[in-house]
């Protein structure tokens, strides 16, 4: 089903939480200081936003409540904000290529043969995680494809973090961007771009989500293919302590559009869309305290 071109979407009006010099203090402390004590106030940072969470705290609770078809604890609240903390936290050691501190298990490595690919991501887990598993598939650089607004606010956090970080960024949107990244993917490089939101004004499709219609963006997918791409899902899911486990699955290949007509190619793109939401789904029900979309995430366009 059709959800037509979107209004602004909610999650676009929002301020990200914290700021530059924040930042960079975190930074300071956590690589100075080491992992373990820098993790000590992260407890009473998560406890925080569960108590002043508002309305991103509402979010949480009718996530939950529709993975577990029952209303949250208090507990598996507190446990989402805690992984959202611990994640924002690793992102530090991960930007500076600490992997040595990571546990990292991955699950379908031997789907990558040689050639680029577009990594679909989403917010469930980390996926600063997803940069550095370019280090699972013979040291090969994976960079992240972001509207130029998402990619503007990424690069002043790398920039608090480390800005060398930031040349593995592609700003979409621009009249260069698809020469860019399909530069980038000639190369055998990875592309991974977050498919799980709308920014309001593109055609997105209604997919049935944990129970209730949601809209998808298909502009990930039209994107993979023009540039007759394969397409794969992957999340980093954090399992606690210094774990995460990357999932990576095929979706869809759209190498052989050539062939196929216009309606043929979008009836592709909308299925390749509805594969990524229910694969999204599935995940999201094994790991639900790695869900960070903290925002009314059911809420239909007009």
């Amino acid at each position: 089903m059709s959800a037509g071109s979107t209004r602004t979407a909610e999650w676009t009006r929002r301020a990200e939480r914290g700021n530059r010099p924040l930042l960079r203090l975190m930074a300071w402390i956590s690589l100075h200081f080491g992992r373990r004590f820098a993790r000590i106030p992260l407890r009473a940072i998560a406890a925080y936003f569960l108590l002043a969470g508002g309305t991103s705290r509402e979010a949480v609770r009718e996530f939950l409540r529709r993975v577990h078809g029952r209303a949250p604890t208090l507990r598996e609240q507190y446990d989402l904000f805690f992984t959202f903390a611990s994640t924002v936290h690793d992102r530090v050691y991960l930007l500076k290529d600490r992997f040595d501190l990571f546990d990292i298990d991955v699950h379908g490595a031997d789907l990558f043969d040689g050639r680029g690919a577009l990594l679909m991501g989403s917010h469930l887990g980390s996926f600063e995680v997803m940069r550095a598993s370019g280090r699972h598939f013979g040291q090969r650089r994976v960079v992240m494809a972001m509207y130029e607004e998402n990619a503007r606010r990424i690069n002043s956090v790398l920039a608090s973090i480390d800005p060398n970080a930031m040349q593995d960024i592609v700003a979409l949107g621009r009249v260069d961007s698809m020469v860019e990244l399909a530069r980038r993917l000639d190369t055998g490089a990875f592309a991974g771009i977050l498919a799980d939101r709308t920014l309001g004004d593109e055609p997105a499709v209604l997919v049935e989500f944990l129970g209730r219609p949601a809209a998808f963006p298909t502009g990930p997918m039209r994107m993979a293919a023009a540039l007759r791409q394969r397409v794969m899902f992957m999340a980093g899911l954090y399992r606690g302590g210094n774990r995460y486990e990357i999932r990576i699955e095929p979706l869809a290949d759209f190498g052989d559009l050539d062939s196929l007509s216009r309606a043929e190619r979008n009836g592709r793109i909308e299925q390749a869309v509805h594969a990524y939401a229910k694969c999204l789904e599935r995940h999201a029900r094994d790991a639900p305290s790695n869900w960070f979309n903290f925002y009314d995430f059911w809420r239909c366009p007009a």
